[in-house]
């Protein structure tokens, strides 16, 4: 960025009369994490010098006194909390008050710790898992509260609720500047590959490598191949979380409400299965068959949220699927 980019940057955004300095203290919570690490990785590009970043053997978020003396010590400026306690369906259903317990705990510390240290602005990471099962799509921001949650992560849901409440609750109490955004399905760089509870992009990479490194003759996909989902790659993620923490505070509630004021975060866009395990063959140029268990569970038809709320506020994605899973799978193969 040359000087006159940054000079245009620092003052493009104002926060409560001050500007937006490279040299603010930032602190990143979960920066090791799939959102979390792009998130530094955007600053980093931006040329952002002061972060704080913690490992959990260096701060434990689920403990008060040490989240507290870690605020104390250090007065971030900004707060992004991109830390959670996540898992598959196994891990939440055999651990549930590892779940609920650790994410309430961990956005109960640091959400009052900024408030007490009177940090200028904090940006929590959710998830489109707060909204009902069977709900109207595409899925608004007025349906979180509205039915019956999925039962298989239901408590991770309601701890993710209970962030965005935390949020709205302290700025109508104590006039803070806290901020919410649910990002839909996130893939790419730093994502779980982990066998057993990886979500379906990277579970499909790791299963379309394999098979063409064992030159198999097939790959076998569970399902028919139509349910449909919304895919974001995790650096507009990055860059639509920072877009919302910098926004101006006129424009901020301008297009939310006190108790409604979480921001859905998509491309707006669904692709089906089929058609995701079609361009993942294509990018990892595996050259078998490609085969569905039609046997198998589909799991729900549809899910995509609406965006139309950030979209009014003037950000949109930029990497289309295809490019996203290229650059992901050639970090893949670096790893």
């Amino acid at each position: 960025m040359t000087v006159e980019e940054d000079i245009k940057y620092s003052v493009k955004v104002g926060v409560q009369g001050e500007i937006f300095h490279k040299s603010d203290k930032i602190y990143v919570a979960g920066h090791r994490g799939l959102v979390g690490s792009a998130i530094v990785r955007q600053l980093e590009q931006r040329g952002f010098t002061n972060l704080l970043m913690r490992t959990h053997k260096e701060l434990d978020l689920t403990s008060q006194v040490e989240v507290q003396t870690f605020f104390q010590q250090e007065k971030p400026d900004y707060v992004i909390l991109a830390a959670a306690k996540v898992g598959g369906i196994h891990a939440n259903n055999t651990y549930p008050a590892d779940f609920i317990y650790q994410n309430m705990m961990i956005e109960a510390n640091v959400i009052n710790s900024a408030y007490e240290n009177k940090v200028k602005r904090l940006l929590f990471l959710g998830s489109t898992c707060i909204y009902p099962k069977t709900v109207k799509q595409p899925i608004c921001e007025d349906a979180i509260l509205t039915d019956v949650l999925e039962s298989t992560n239901e408590p991770y849901a309601l701890a993710k609720i209970a962030g965005i409440k935390l949020c709205e609750s302290y700025n109508r109490q104590h006039g803070t500047d806290f901020r919410s955004v649910m990002p839909t399905n996130l893939y790419g760089i730093n994502d779980n590959f982990h066998p057993e509870n990886s979500h379906v992009i990277p579970a499909l990479m790791q299963r379309f490598h394999q098979a063409k490194i064992n030159n198999d003759e097939k790959v076998v996909v569970w399902g028919t191949g139509n349910a449909m989902r919304e895919f974001l790659y995790v650096d507009d993620m990055a860059q639509a979380s920072l877009f919302v923490l910098e926004l101006d505070e006129k424009t901020y509630q301008a297009n939310t409400q006190p108790m409604l004021s979480h921001i859905n975060v998509g491309t707006g866009k669904v692709v089906t299965i089929r058609e995701l395990a079609e361009t993942m063959k294509e990018v990892v140029d595996y050259k078998g068959k490609l085969l569905f268990d039609e046997l198998k569970p589909d799991g729900a038809p549809r899910k995509l949220i609406d965006i139309r709320r950030l979209k009014r506020m003037g950000w949109e994605y930029s990497v289309e699927l295809k490019d996203g899973l290229k650059k992901t799978y050639k970090w893949y193969l670096k790893g």
